[in-house]
């Protein structure tokens, strides 16, 4: 049975690959109890998009004139509180591992759906969304659409419905 990789080991690996491809990191954070994150350099945004969105188009993807491509890491058996954004719309790509994802129109939590390598899916403003650890390390390609160009959104733009940390 193999074992699973640390924290340590992921995040080196995934900046290791995003040198390795060009990509620029603005800031890093392994502090997050569900995992953490890379955030991008927002001038390698459509190579970012190149990489891991099949060379989607960043122009077409801007609401209010600005982007922030994220790499999002999420530990086994760990989830992201239950929330939403009021000034950002958000696309996950799952590159790496696999991830559970819940979603809903409203506070009310409904079941995980399993995302693979290569799934893909949008989250709109205000809508709620839960991402879930499943069995090892899901790597995920993320894309802030900031909805508000005088105010971007940014890690306050969080409202937690639930939080297993009690954040």
């Amino acid at each position: 049975m193999d074992l699973v990789r640390t924290k340590e080991q992921v995040f080196k690996e995934v900046e290791s690959k995003l040198s390795e491809d060009g990509v620029r990191i603005q800031n890093k954070d392994m502090t997050r109890p569900w995992g953490g994150f890379f955030v991008i350099e927002e001038e390698d945004a459509q190579k970012f998009a190149d990489l891991y969105f099949d060379g989607m188009n960043t122009d077409d993807l801007k609401i209010s004139g600005k982007l922030s491509p994220k790499i999002l890491l999420v530990a086994p058996d760990k989830r992201l509180s239950w929330q939403y954004h009021h000034r950002r719309a958000e696309i996950w790509k799952v590159i790496q591992g696999n991830a559970g994802v819940i979603t809903s129109e409203t506070d009310a939590e409904g079941s995980v759906k399993k995302l693979s390598k290569g799934d893909e899916i949008r989250l709109k403003q205000g809508e709620r969304h839960r991402l879930v650890g499943l069995d090892d390390w899901g790597v995920l390609a993320e894309i802030w659409q900031h909805t508000d160009a005088e105010n971007p959104s940014d890690e306050d733009d969080i409202v937690r419905v639930q939080d297993d940390f009690g954040r």
